[in-house]
């Protein structure tokens, strides 16, 4: 353990470098759009916009640099789960959903697509997501999961046993798996500093070491001087909790990984994963993995999930316990890891609104803007949101009509606060604990049910 790096923002910046700095908000100024935030959000916002409508003067606003928070500190996968799809299907209807769903399964192909046009080698390969049961338990949810994802349209999904699982990747005590192919691994900080590379070339204004500390109805706020602009949108998914007035709209959850040194072959011969599909499981303190492009592996789950008063960290370092956890993890997983060097470990914030579901909305009477709240399913989910907000930017300037986006039915979907703390902190906390009891109440069932403990606190939580 003494040769890991703990912290310094992520182990993708570490391996690719931090971008140079650009210059930070200069004064007082004007705009057409003002995006707060240089991550995924924004700068996809910003993208789409300027593609759309080349004339518009568009400003980005982002507190450290872009990519600083989870669009540079995430997992690297690109696939088609959205957070809240299910409770969209009870509130606007089966079709409703399915066309979200439909929408999602498209989002992949079109960063794919969008990051070979703008020529952003990100690591990109598409291996489809592979979800694996290893307890009764959870291959009881994993069959529910797969009928209900197969409802919802995903007729190309697959559902394997334990053999046909091993074929793909050898997981230790796997009993099935579900794959998809609307899945991708990338390298996170590649793909956001192409991106952002991409926006300016397209000629928006971007400024770094920049904090708006407050958002108000054509106007971002910073320590040196405001923009001003018709519309503002904010894209400040985990960081949300820093803006005046903003405390409470989206819990900034904590999540962490490590990545181990690259394995040899001999360690690969044991585990397979030749597809490279990124691996989750069906535990309720469930893990996310990716084999990498120069052969590690990169594995995430949430650690010590929420810190008091919405604080967000900093530079991304891990408690010692959590990275031993995840290395437990790993070696559970894969055995023949149980040798291996971890080399890096870091944490990062997401955004999880009052009733987990990611949203995209425009005021129209204030031109206020936002998405997020991805409950981390961020890396395609910004992608959507940001098509989405060009699209109702596009609408309300009269420059077009409804499109197939403004009416999917997450869009303005409302939202109640974060209770106030402590009760924040202790529900947070107790959540997780309840979760992974239950996990450990799993790991030593014959029984396929759900442990009680769980739904409990599912039904807490409001997931």
């Amino acid at each position: 353990m003494t040769s890991t790096i703990n912290g310094g923002i992520s182990f993708w910046y570490a391996q690719d470098g931090i971008p140079a700095p650009r210059e930070p908000f200069p004064g007082d100024a004007t705009a057409d759009v003002c995006v707060v935030g240089g991550g995924y959000t924004g700068l996809w916002t910003a993208y789409y916009l300027k593609k759309a409508v080349p004339f518009l003067n568009i400003t980005v606003l982002e507190s450290t640099f872009c990519g600083y928070g989870a669009s540079g500190r995430n997992g690297g996968w690109l696939y088609n789960g959205i957070a809240g799809r299910d409770r969209y299907a009870r509130l606007h209807g089966h079709d409703a959903a399915v066309r979200l769903q439909r929408a999602m399964n498209d989002t992949v192909a079109e960063v794919i697509r969008t990051a070979a046009a703008e020529n952003i080698d990100a690591d990109i390969h598409q291996g489809g997501v592979l979800e694996v049961a290893r307890t009764p338990a959870q291959l009881s949810r994993l069959r529910a999961f797969h009928s209900v994802e197969t409802a919802f349209g995903e007729t190309d999904r697959i559902l394997r046993g334990a053999r046909e699982t091993a074929d793909c990747v050898r997981v230790s005590g796997a009993v099935g798996s579900s794959w998809t192919p609307h899945g991708a691994r990338l390298h996170p900080a590649k793909l956001v500093k192409g991106l952002a590379a991409a926006v300016e070339a397209l000629g928006v204004t971007i400024h770094e070491s920049t904090p708006v500390t407050e958002i108000r109805p054509q106007h971002a706020v910073t320590p040196y001087g405001t923009v001003r602009a018709p519309y503002v949108l904010r894209c400040t998914e985990g960081f949300t909790a820093a803006l005046k007035g903003a405390r409470r709209t989206w819990l900034p959850m904590n999540s962490s990984m490590i990545a181990t040194e690259p394995l040899p072959d001999s360690v690969w011969d044991t585990i397979g994963w030749d597809g490279r599909e990124t691996l989750g499981d069906l535990a309720h303190a469930y893990m996310y993995a990716q084999r990498t492009a120069d052969d590690r592996i990169a594995l995430g789950g949430r650690g010590h999930p929420y810190r008091y008063g919405s604080k967000t960290d900093n530079d991304g370092r891990t408690g010692a316990a959590t990275v031993e956890a995840l290395r437990d993890l790993l070696v559970r997983f894969f055995p023949a890891t149980a040798g291996a060097r971890v080399d890096h470990a870091w944490s990062g914030v997401l955004g999880v609104p009052r009733d987990w579901c990611a949203t995209v909305t425009l005021d129209r009477t204030t031109g206020l803007g936002w998405a997020g709240g991805y409950v981390g399913s961020g890396v395609a989910t910004a992608n959507l949101a940001a098509r989405t907000l060009r699209d109702l930017i596009q609408q309300d300037s009269g420059q077009s009509g409804a499109t197939e986006l403004t009416t999917l039915p997450w869009v303005n979907h409302k939202v109640r606060s974060w209770e106030p703390e402590p009760f924040r902190w202790l529900g947070v906390h107790g959540m997780y604990a309840a979760y992974r009891a239950a996990d450990r109440r799993e790991s030593t069932a014959a029984t396929a049910v759900t442990s009680r403990m769980a739904r409990f606190a599912d039904r807490v939580s409001g997931r």
